[in-house]
């Protein structure tokens, strides 16, 4: 008996085979469930950010004679287009005005904005773009180009994304070489006394980009 069941749907045209095997669906059910998967894909948008710069912050960490110091760059723009579930659409394009960069010390300060280290007079502005984001166990990491004292090289970063009233909270940070950049000219390439090795960390308030 199975060896004719077997022969006779053989035979079937393939639309009653089609009819035979799947049971209709109210609704055009069997069109829909085939649907859904596209549709949830479709739903998934970007949404358009902007940092909020009077609550954002943008720090970095170096080491000079073996110390630790800090210093903040007072002025940047970042554009932030981002959905936990739309990867592939999101990017972050952030512009830092390097001219802003402040240590507390005045002395460094002006040391580092000379020509043998950011050279601020002809890169006066740092640029950073995504490549790609992806999710991790712990958040979000991606890859972009960050183009510094007219060198670009790829810099990944990790982050947080958190959803707030009214907008979001990025949380992360990078580490980098600065001599990769060419940060370092001179009597300032050794790195007995500045460290090669810089810590970067962001905090940065969105607010939706209109």
């Amino acid at each position: 008996m199975t060896g004719f069941q077997t022969l006779k749907l053989a035979t079937l045209p393939a639309a009653a085979l089609t009819a035979t095997l799947l049971p209709a669906l109210p609704d055009g059910g069997a069109a829909q469930a085939g649907a859904a998967p596209v549709a949830a894909a479709q739903a998934a948008t970007v949404v358009a950010y902007i940092a909020d710069a009077a609550q954002s912050r943008l720090e970095f960490t170096g080491t000079q004679a073996g110390a630790e110091f800090k210093g903040v760059f007072h002025a940047f723009t970042a554009a932030v287009d981002f959905a936990p579930d739309a990867l592939a659409s999101s990017r972050f394009d952030v512009k830092i005005d390097m001219s802003s960069e402040d240590s507390m010390d005045k002395d460094r300060d002006q040391t580092i904005k000379s020509a043998d280290v950011f050279d601020v007079a002809h890169n006066p502005t740092a640029h950073y773009l995504t490549k790609t984001i992806t999710k991790t166990a712990s958040g979000f990491s991606a890859v972009g180009a960050l183009t510094l004292r007219g060198v670009t090289k790829d810099v990944p970063i990790d982050f947080q994304f958190t959803q707030t009233t009214g907008g979001a909270k990025l949380v992360g940070g990078a580490q980098l070489k600065r001599l990769d950049f060419g940060v370092g000219q001179g009597e300032w390439k050794s790195t007995a006394s500045i460290g090669d090795a810089v810590k970067v960390s962001f905090s940065l308030f969105l607010k939706p980009r209109t």
